[in-house]
């Protein structure tokens, strides 16, 4: 019986880069972090001049959207997360 020719296959060879990797601004880190930090220390504050009874002008005038306020700013430092490369 003649044997089957044998048949070569093509090396692969992975496509080229196109696009050049970027990197993050070098504020990005140190202003994600400080949204964070900034966020919970807000609620913090919140709830320990709330529950001591202290009058901090801004923070009693506002009541529950301190909540809000912390929260939001902990939510842009998640949202600058998301651009760090």
């Amino acid at each position: 019986m003649p044997k089957s020719k044998v048949r070569k296959k093509a090396v692969y060879t992975p496509p080229q880069r196109s696009q050049k990797v970027s990197v993050s601004p070098r504020w990005l880190v140190p202003t994600m972090v400080g949204c964070w930090l900034l966020g919970l220390a807000w609620i913090a504050v919140y709830y320990i001049t709330a529950s001591v009874g202290a009058s901090v002008p801004l923070i009693t005038s506002l009541s529950n959207w301190n909540l809000l306020i912390g929260f939001g700013v902990i939510v842009i430092g998640v949202v600058l997360s998301t651009r760090w490369r």
